[in-house]
């Protein structure tokens, strides 16, 4: 099942973060090429990543920012999106969480 959403950032930190990748240079500007991929394809479907079970939600996800689902995106280079997704009334909002390297994704996530 395909569902738009719109992006939107868990908060002013995140976005601040993505918006400093814009001006980078070299790896750092092409996480941000790959991360304006990946919001284009969960802009187009929010269903488009992997859904992590609830048990393995972090409590700190939990914690800040009252997730009720969670949702990864792989990216090259072992590089994750994290995202959850929530709906008002007949508008689904994909709302980014962070993104992180293997190493850091198995770290949060007690691999």
């Amino acid at each position: 099942m395909k569902v738009s959403s719109r992006i939107q950032f868990a908060d002013k930190r995140i976005q601040k973060a993505f918006q400093q990748l814009e001006d980078a240079k070299g790896d750092e500007r092409r996480l941000f090429d790959l991360l304006v991929r990946a919001f284009e394809d969960i802009e187009e479907n929010a269903f488009c990543g992997i859904q992590i079970p609830k048990k393995q939600i972090p409590k700190e996800y939990l914690k800040k920012y009252g997730v009720r689902n969670l949702w990864k995106y792989d990216l090259p280079n072992a590089w994750r999106l994290i995202y959850s997704i929530e709906s008002s009334q007949v508008i689904v909002i994909s709302i980014v969480l962070e993104w992180m390297d293997h190493k850091n994704y198995e770290r949060r996530f007690n691999y």
